[in-house]
């Protein structure tokens, strides 16, 4: 099958989508082509929670927070630890500080895409600044909301300006007198191959990081080897292959091992494909330890501050799996799976149910994880959870009255009162509590084994985001290895690294990917 297009992109998620419909408003001719089938359009923004870092908005300004991108920009480039050539990574991040409100906020809200009422403080920096104030605002509906109101703008161009080409995977591009004027591919559904010549070509495929192997060959050199089991919390058609796809035609691949992994991940119950986790949000008041039992405190591991330095730490240990411990109290108040499908009432816009979930705590969400998954173990005592424990990690025998032991000493500092508090997790539990939002999903520290539901909790790094990718321009345009851009080809989204081929650095402030997509997916859209 042999196609022509005027702008092809390849791949029909977030940054794709946005694209396609900048281009179609000005009149522009546009044709997608996807691996996946069309019940899966919006790719991986279908199913995230929603979570975008915008710097100097209205509702942060409501709230008092005083913010701005000069501001923002200090703080992204402490938490990025930019190296002197970062040159494009480094004019990407200043452009997203000083277009988040403008393209992003009021981008939103003019295709009837509103944020929750609060504003939370995520990644606030341990051994290096991040956020200084409160910047991460949740989309009201998660991102599906977004997905939804994109496709609904972008049905009424199809069959005239628009088509799609769906369970299309694209294998190779083609490049003519140094211009990209297509590619090549197979149809998933019968296995013949098409090829489309395309004036321009926009690269759209997310990252790699659905690719385990890919994710463990540009494992960061620092962190030693990567364990030997790590969740995939992207999606397996995020294979990396459209990278090297670019590499093979002359485009520049950077930061590569810069990846944003998540530090607690448990197998999906209801997984699609093998290897399918759930990135957990950690308790804050649980206790996380080794895979012997051994509680983790140098320093204690801790949601909220550096997710980069969490996964740093946990790859050094001896075996891939750790444990969290807990309670039942902790858990209704302060337990969450990132994403849309676990958190309902946000997806479904039920505020009443959410706040009465925030109040009582959300018990449902902890008798489901009970249920479905192996590694939530539930028990009514030390004993029976450690046995639960050893029976699914059998390798790792841990004694239950060292454990005890263990989380006795930590209940008898908590006991001691807040004025003795030495303890760095209760005293950054104390910080988080300081700032209203936190409050409301952070317990005040009461001991552990006083309640007689106790909790533990087998979790492993799973893998998220690609930091690096695709060199590009501000333009979007993929760039050489010497700096050129190469004619026809563009590339947005996670698959350039969210721009520049790295524009996060080693970390992100949180909530600059979807965010992210659409910067870049506009700055292709305006230069096309």
């Amino acid at each position: 099958m042999k196609i022509s297009a005027e702008t092809a992109i390849i791949g029909a998620g977030l940054a794709g989508l946005v694209t396609a419909l900048e281009l179609l408003k000005k009149g522009r001719n546009v044709t997608i082509f996807d691996a996946q089938s069309r019940s899966e359009i919006g790719g991986l923004a279908r199913s995230a929670f929603g979570g975008m870092a915008l710097a100097g908005t209205p509702l942060q300004k409501k709230k008092g927070i005083i913010d701005s991108p000069e501001i923002a920009l200090a703080d992204w480039h402490s938490f990025a630890e930019f190296s002197p050539q970062d040159e494009w990574p480094k004019a990407w991040a200043k452009f997203y500080v000083e277009n988040s409100v403008e393209h992003v906020y009021h981008y939103l809200k003019s295709i009837d895409v509103t944020f929750m009422p609060a504003v939370n403080w995520v990644e606030r920096g341990l051994e290096v600044k991040g956020n200084s104030v409160p910047r991460y605002h949740i989309i009201w509906g998660c991102s599906i909301r977004l997905v939804e109101q994109l496709v609904a703008r972008l049905l009424p161009y199809e069959g005239k300006q628009l088509t799609f080409y769906f369970s299309n995977k694209v294998t190779e591009l083609n490049l003519q007198n140094n211009k990209v004027v297509g590619f090549e591919g197979v149809s998933k559904n019968n296995n013949n191959e098409f090829s489309c010549s395309a004036e321009n070509t926009i690269v759209a495929c997310g990252g790699f990081t659905g690719n385990i192997e890919k994710v463990k060959q540009n494992w960061p050199e620092s962190w030693g080897r990567p364990p030997e089991t790590i969740l995939n919390g992207a999606h397996c058609s995020n294979d990396g292959y459209l990278h090297d796809a670019v590499e093979n035609i002359g485009g520049n691949l950077t930061h590569m091992s810069d990846m944003w992994n998540y530090a607690a991940g448990v197998p999906d119950p209801k997984g699609t494909f093998p290897g399918k986790g759930l990135s957990l949000i950690p308790c804050k008041n649980a206790l996380w330890l080794d895979a012997h039992g051994n509680r983790i405190d140098s320093p204690p591991l801790l949601t909220g501050f550096d997710t980069h330095q969490m996964c740093h730490q946990l790859s050094q240990l001896e075996h891939p799996w750790s444990w969290q411990i807990l309670n039942w109290r902790i858990a209704a108040k302060e337990f969450a799976v990132s994403g849309a499908s676990h958190n309902g009432m946000i997806r479904d816009r039920r505020m009443l149910m959410l706040l009465k979930q925030i109040i009582f705590g959300n018990h449902a969400l902890v008798k489901q994880m009970q249920t479905e998954s192996e590694e939530f173990i539930v028990a009514n005592s030390m004993e029976e959870l450690v046995a639960e424990m050893n029976r699914i990690t059998p390798e790792v025998a841990i004694d239950p009255n060292q454990l005890n032991q263990t989380v006795a000493a930590y209940d008898a500092l908590i006991e001691q009162g807040e004025k003795n508090w030495q303890d760095d997790q209760l005293q950054r539990i104390m910080q988080m509590r300081q700032w209203s939002t936190d409050k409301l999903r952070t317990c005040y520290p009461k001991p552990i084994l006083k309640d007689k539901r106790l909790i533990a909790i087998k979790v492993n790094i799973i893998s998220r985001k690609s930091l690096g990718g695709i060199q590009t321009n501000l333009n979007s345009q993929v760039l050489t290895p010497t700096g050129s851009s190469i004619p026809g080809l563009y590339a947005v989204g996670e698959a350039a690294g969210f721009g520049g081929g790295g524009a996060s650095g080693k970390r992100s402030l949180e909530g600059t990917f979807l965010a992210g997509c659409i910067l870049t997916a506009k700055q292709a859209a305006a230069a096309l």
